[in-house]
């Protein structure tokens, strides 16, 4: 199922982030704490993508390997620092490809996205959507997985210039119209604000007001520190440094989004 973390705040390392905290990305791929039942271990993979300049498109290095495993990337990892990074590690579904163009992040740009969950049904139940993307688009999918098409439907909406939240609220619906069942936590990031939703699986958040503002939202919290909340079931997250706010994605009575357009 995938863990996934998001951070926008002062520069810091892609080390301090995901690999020195006691339950950071690192300690995640072999322990993680909420899987809910998909999955004990997430070694299929990871990536991290990062900006290296305030007006500079994400970088990204992705692998097949776990986290834990990547020499390189841990020495990249210290010396490497950012104000906003996306990162994931992951739990391939069984049949899809252990690729390091299926590892999480995809990005086009300064969009990041990840994806913490399965669509249920693959790929016949969500067919019929992937039928509305140009076929250049399928063509050229990173990989032949659920995540990557997620990332298509998500980022042909961003090309036509649609509000970001609005973008992944509203793909939620139609994904889960379609595959019903399906765990649809989407993450994504432009490098100043981070926009995620929780459906049907953990999620995370912890804003650090003041000078240093800062904002982590995650699959879980990767320390013992206080400060995080659990994002309630069914809600969209949208955060930048010091501060986020939490919006009901679907009411029970009209089953429409609520508080995005």
């Amino acid at each position: 199922m995938c863990r996934h973390l998001a951070y926008l705040g002062p520069p810091t390392t892609l080390s301090a982030l995901l690999l020195d905290p006691p339950h950071g990305l690192v300690h995640q791929s072999y322990a993680p704490a909420d899987m809910r039942g998909g999955g004990t271990i997430n070694a299929d993979g990871f990536g991290a993508g990062w900006y290296p300049g305030p007006a500079a498109d994400a970088v990204r290095y992705r692998s097949d390997k776990p986290i834990w495993s990547d020499v390189a990337f841990s020495a990249l990892a210290g010396v490497t620092s950012s104000t906003a990074v996306l990162a994931a590690v992951r739990s391939a579904t069984v049949g899809m490809p252990v690729t390091p163009t299926a590892a999480a992040p995809f990005g086009e740009g300064r969009w990041l996205f990840s994806h913490n969950g399965v669509v249920r049904g693959w790929p016949d139940s969500v067919a019929g959507l992937a039928a509305s993307l140009p076929v250049t688009d399928l063509l050229t999918l990173d990989a032949p997985t659920d995540a990557a098409l997620l990332w298509a439907l998500v980022r042909h909406r961003l090309r036509a210039g649609d509000e970001p939240g609005r973008v992944l609220a509203e793909t939620v619906l139609a994904v889960d119209a379609a595959a019903p069942g399906s765990r649809l936590n989407l993450l994504l990031t432009d490098g100043e604000r981070i926009w995620a939703t929780a459906w049907d699986h953990a999620l995370a958040v912890r804003t650090e007001p003041g000078a240093e503002a800062a904002v982590t939202v995650a699959s879980e919290p990767v320390d013992p520190l206080p400060g995080w909340a659990h994002v309630p079931d069914r809600h969209l997250v949208t955060a930048q440094p010091g501060r986020c706010r939490f919006e009901a994605l679907m009411t029970e009575k009209s089953e429409k989004p609520r508080g995005v357009r």
